[in-house]
């Protein structure tokens, strides 16, 4: 009766939904005005609107016979689903074994939709608006990089100018003195501020004091807030002086200056926010400018984010020697930064280049460094450094002034000859300058007399002075007539990106897109628990003030996810997620690092607890007996983490699970348990089917009494379940792996596990197949996943609905260094000719495990041991393989160890990697560039495409990655150095750990019919709904938090649904971050800022059969009725940072983002 009455029902809806699809799309060619406009006559003008009407109505017709499709799907889905819950016996469907020994899962009984509007497909295709005039890709393919001796500028040009070319308009020179202090390299980040940074800083409010001319110019607010939590009031109002006067600007204003290759968006976002609310809580500032003088190469997505946080311009200096060459020579290296999806130039932010070799003094005043660091008045005789050209500088005096000032013009003149404007930044700085008062007076006494003399001397045409980086920005907008962030006259437009960076020769610093990669692996870990800890705790505060129970929750939990956020912000420095500082500074990183994770964890577990209590008046915080465990633990900083085993007796073991993703989930949830007799019930206390299977503690020995006990669990978007544990035995439900493990011919005990049927054999398996609803993937026999010499798969990947096979090999590869002097090191990538096959001494064991929820093949070798995993699910897990690579090269002696990826899609040398998690930007192997300078970095995903496949490579931590034959995906998975690479940290790499490296491979097919021509050239590419969903999932994994035992009765749990309606699938919630109260820094306001990015994606891919949920709106979202209990009291549209309000506070909150949009809004929640 149930059944009948279920397909009655959704029959009227797809009846409903035709008939108001045909409704409206009448509607719409009825109201049409142009319609009207002719009263009734119809000239050959209005025939051909009219035949675009009828075209538009077949469109319709189209889309909505699309619609009722999807909807006839689901009501056959859920007829097929509800069917076979009656023939099972509903509830707790069970899997079964087929004839020829494989699991099948029934579906649920409830049907999956994917509905997206059509219009949000038309923002992937591309075409609106003009093309910026430089385009990066099209740059890097022109260019000849030929490095050709330039002469003084080495790797330059000869500049000349006339004697009149300034006779109009004087030169206009802005000297910047700066300190770049990085926040740990060399000494830890505690070291330098007490040896180095504090003394800069004292000074400066000192020396600046002294002298109203004089400026100077900082960018790393970590450093900035410690000092400033050390000094007297006295000296806080000098500074809050000094900036409001302009002699002080905080560039950028970030926690650090961040690498922009290895670092996710969200983190760079975090950092960004935890600098600027510092500032404007503490200096009421509110930075203008953008200063990145170190990063090792520059991504659009920085750009984008100082934009959206309301700079209006930004710095560069790390750019490949060839590529400011030609911008030099083209009078380009000061450009309109522009996204590449940006049709209307709403992401433009004015960019200057620095044009010479490094921002140190020598290369900064002018082409010629042997003149230029003869006014670097630090390197005066008598002090620790001096030049290198062995001309020393000398103290400017009446005496000399004029022939110095002479010289020094020389240099100026000639640099401004490389940009459009007689304005000229020259920075004067370096790293930890500015330590001693001595350097103090020596550059700025020295430099006031040149200015003097300059500025005393009309014929020169020379106005020279101290300045800010904004007042030189300030003074070019003046010099061009255009509004602070307007283009000015003739300044080209760019798009793209600036890796991979050379600063000389062939020494391409691609090297630390993988250098320490347990730590960018760590990085990632940290970012997820932020992310989680700050929307549950901002969660459930808001509940309990809403409860008045906020006195009983530990708001104090603030403080630490302030020292959390500073944390995963100060490992975004360029020499912290790099992997390019000294060993000890290294290990200073990761001691913060799992600090914080540990903190992270019992803010999730102390708001997890309140929120799942049935009675919140019986919600008791207890920070010596927390309500609940965590779900892993770490021994330390360097160790992997270690899952809680659940000790099972006669009382129930309760779990709760959190979904950190912003959209509902069904995934497998494996929990370590003490006794094979495990029985587990829903929330509603249903039992569920488990997969039971041995907890192996390496590839022939398990680990004895312990069991990993597998569930699919559908959870809520941002929200918790609760799974209830009983000892005792279920043996309809509790349904055991079965186990293989192939010897291949070594003398290996294998311990044999209890409830779990296992075959050993000595030799190798046949060649074999996993398979779910979705895929089958085909392993060669002998070794799994790797092949006889050289380590090759013959894998394949057919997906189920088509009889064509995908071939997808798989081959460890090494790479040596070079002979020469110049190595691989934590930078750079030098290797010594092509990869070579990974050759192990001794065969793989292998071990094949089936069941019904996964199945996995395991192939053990000496340096990797790699596992590929394969989900029995609908929807998103299972639609992919599960790798994951445990990495140990201790043993390796300048090799890298990688891993390539072979298919037959006909890529054609072009390939896409992501930016920062944010976006994709299309590469193309160069030919004409060495090996290693066609590797980029690869923080989310890569992937390859022809016009019928796509193969998405998804990672869960920064690598590099390249494509070096047609159908290739490379990734380093890590690198061990014995040499320092000549970059100034004087060591190599030699501080490996055992990583797990883990990643997704992503099969996708065009849909038929979707025109896309692959490869077309574009700027653009954006992953596929599925693609983006298939990210999240690998990168925000459920955690399992056991209820801790404790006498009975237990208190009564419910799940926790946030969200009354699920977010469009193209959403992402980004953040909900709870700002600091105003007064009291380690407490929080009852306002949070709540951070929205829409993701652009390609609808040109397959979307059959995804058992997911899957809507768009067209960008719109009702935030009012979003939160489930809980009403937005407040809501205002926020620069990034929330430094700027974008609209007055509205009743309103209904929100409207464009495709790409990152958008910020201040807002209560109660």
């Amino acid at each position: 009766m149930k059944l009948k009455k279920q397909v009655t029902v959704c029959g009227a809806a797809v009846f409903c939904v035709a008939v108001f699809s045909l409704y409206l799309m009448l509607d719409r060619v009825q109201h049409d005005p142009s319609r009207h406009q002719n009263g009734g006559n119809f000239p050959r003008s209005q025939i051909s609107v009219l035949q675009n009407r009828i075209e538009q109505l077949e469109q319709l017709l189209e889309e909505n016979h699309e619609i009722i499709s999807h909807i006839k799907e689901s009501v056959l889905e859920l007829t097929a689903n509800a069917a076979a819950a009656a023939a099972e016996g509903a509830p707790g469907l069970l899997p079964y074994h087929t004839a020829n020994g494989s699991w099948v899962v029934p579906p649920e009984p409830r049907p999956s939709f994917f509905s997206v509007s059509p219009q949000d497909c038309q923002f992937a295709l591309g075409g609106r608006g003009p093309k910026p005039g430089l385009q990066m890709q099209a740059v890097a393919e022109e260019l000849p990089f030929d490095n050709v001796d330039g002469g003084v500028w080495k790797q330059g040009f000869d500049i000349s100018y006339g004697p009149h070319d300034w006779d109009a308009e004087d030169l206009q020179v802005f000297v910047v003195p700066h300190s770049h202090n990085d926040p740990g390299w060399i000494k830890t980040f505690d070291k330098y501020y007490a040896e180095q940074t504090q003394h800069i800083l004292n000074s400066m409010v000192t020396k600046l004091q002294e002298d109203p001319r004089r400026r100077f110019l900082w960018a790393e607010v970590s450093f900035f807030a410690k000092w400033w939590d050390n000094i007297s009031a006295q000296k806080k109002a000098a500074v809050r002086r000094l900036v409001g006067s302009g002699q002080l600007e905080i560039a950028t204003g970030g926690w650090v200056m961040p690498d922009e290759a290895n670092s996710h968006y969200f983190a760079l976002i975090d950092q960004l926010i935890e600098g600027h609310q510092w500032l404007e809580k503490n200096l009421g500032v509110t930075p203008r400018s953008g200063w990145a003088v170190d990063p090792f190469g520059h991504s659009p997505t920085m750009a984008y984010l100082l934009r959206r946080a309301n700079l209006t311009s930004m710095l560069i200096q790390r750019v490949h020697y060839a590529i400011k060459k030609h911008f030099a020579a083209t009078h380009s290296l000061e450009f309109m930064w522009r996204q590449s999806w940006d049709a209307d130039s709403s992401t433009d932010i004015l960019c200057h280049m620095m044009p010479f070799y490094s921002y140190d003094v020598p290369h900064t005043c002018g082409p010629d460094p042997k003149i230029c660091c003869q006014f670097d008045f630090k390197r005066l005789p008598g002090g620790r450094i001096n030049c290198p050209w062995k001309v020393p500088p000398r103290a400017i005096t009446e005496a000399n002034v004029a022939e110095r000032a002479a010289l020094l013009l020389d240099q100026y003149r000639k640099k401004s000859r490389l940009f459009r404007t007689n304005v000229l930044l020259v920075p004067l700085g370096d790293d930890f300058r500015y330590d001693k008062p001595q350097e103090w007076d020596a550059q700025f006494l020295n430099y006031q007399r040149l200015f003097d003399f300059l500025n005393g001397q009309p014929d020169l045409h020379v106005q020279a002075q101290f300045g800010t980086l904004s007042d030189y920005f300030d003074a070019l907008y003046k010099r061009t007539r255009v509004e602070p962030g307007a283009q000015p006259p003739g300044f080209p437009v760019l798009s793209g990106d600036f890796f991979s960076y050379a600063d000389r020769e062939d020494h391409y610093w691609t090297g630390y897109y993988t250098s320490r990669p347990f730590y960018k692996s760590l990085d990632r870990v940290l970012e997820a628990h932020l992310r989680g800890a700050e929307i549950l705790y901002s969660l459930a505060a808001a509940h309990a003030r809403r409860s008045g129970l906020a006195s009983q929750y530990p708001l104090s939990n603030f403080a630490l996810l302030t020292e959390a956020r500073r944390t995963l912000g100060l490992f975004q420095h360029h020499d912290a997620i790099t992997g390019t500082a000294k060993e000890a500074v290294v290990v200073d990183y990761g001691v913060r690092l799992l600090r914080s994770l540990v903190s992270l964890k019992q803010v999730i577990v102390n708001a997890a607890h309140y929120l799942v209590l049935g009675d919140k008046e019986a919600y008791r915080f207890d920070p010596e007996a927390p309500f609940l465990q965590t779900d892993d633990t770490r021994l330390n900083h360097d160790a992997l983490p270690e899952p809680t085993l659940i000790q099972l007796d006669a009382s129930p073991r309760y779990v709760v699970l959190f979904n950190p993703l912003d959209q509902e989930r069904l995934s497998v949830v494996t929990l370590l348990v003490s006794s094979p007799r495990v029985r587990v019930l829903s929330d509603e206390g249903q039992p569920l089917a488990v997969q039971l299977s041995p907890h192996w503690r390496s590839a022939t020995d398990v680990v004895p009494e312990v069991y990993q006990v597998s569930v699919p669990v559908r959870l809520p978007a941002l929200g918790l379940g609760v799974l209830q544990l009983q000892a005792g035995l279920d043996a309809h439900r509790t349904l055991p792996s079965s186990v293989r493990v192939y010897l291949q011919g070594r003398k290996l005990a294998v311990s044999r596990p209890e409830a779990c049927p296992l075959r050993v054999s000595d030799s190798g398996p046949g060649d074999f197949a996993l398979s779910n609803r979705y895929l089958q993937a085909r392993f060669s026999g002998p070794s799994g996943l790797l092949k006889g010499q050289g380590c090759v798969s013959r894998q394949s990947v057919r997906r189920a609905d088509e009889e064509r096979e995908q071939r997808v090999d798989m081959q460890f590869l090494v790479y040596g260094t070079r002979t020469s002097k110049d190595k691989s090191g934590a930078y750079l990538f030098l290797p010594d000719g092509e990869a070579q096959p990974y050759v192990p001494k001794e065969p793989p064991v292998l071990r094949v495990t089936e069941g019904p929820f996964f199945s996995e093949v395991a192939a053990f070798y000496e340096h990797v041991h790699q596992v590929v995993r394969l989900y029995n699910l609908p929807g998103v897990e299972g639609l992919s393989l599960d790798v994951s690579s445990l990495v140990d090269i201790r043993d390796y002696v300048n090799k890298e160890l990688a891993l390539r990826i072979q298919t037959d899609i006909d890529s054609q040398g072009a390939f896409f990697t992501d930016l920062n998690g944010f976006q994709v930007q299309p590469r193309r192997y160069l030919r004409k560039l060495p090996l290693q300078a066609n590797f980029y970095p690869m923080p989310v995903m890569a992937y390859i495409q022809d016009a019928r496949d796509r193969l998405t490579l998804h990672t869960a931590q920064a690598l590099g990655v390249s494509s070096l034959g047609d159908g290739q995906l490379e990734v380093i998975l890590d690198r061990r150095l014995m040499q320092d690479d000549n970059r100034g940290l004087g060591q190599g790499l030699k501080d490996n750990k055992r990583t797990r490296n883990r990643f997704r491979l992503l099969l996708e097919r065009r849909a038929l019919g979707s025109g896309v021509r692959v490869p077309d050239g574009r700027s653009t590419s954006y992953p596929s709904l599925l693609s983006h969903l298939t990210s999240v999932y690998l990168n925000a994994p459920v955690l399992a938090l056991p209820v801790a035992t404790r006498q009975p009765p237990a208190p009564r749990l419910r799940p926790f649904q946030p969200l009354a309606s699920s977010l469009p699938c193209d959403f992402h919630l980004l953040n909900l971050r709870t700002l600091q109260a105003e007064d009291e820094p380690s407490l929080p306001s009852a306002e949070a800022a709540l951070i929205l990015h829409r993701k652009g994606f390609d609808c040109s891919l397959e979307a059959k059969n995804l058992g997911f949920n899957c809507t768009t709106s067209q960008g719109k979202v009702a935030l009012g009725s979003l939160f489930h209990g809980l009403d937005v009291g407040f809501l205002q549209p926020t620069s990034l940072t929330l430094l700027y309000p974008l609209a007055a506070p509205s009743n309103s909150t209904d929100v409207s983002l464009e495709p790409m949009e990152v958008a910020t809004f201040r807002l209560r929640l109660g």
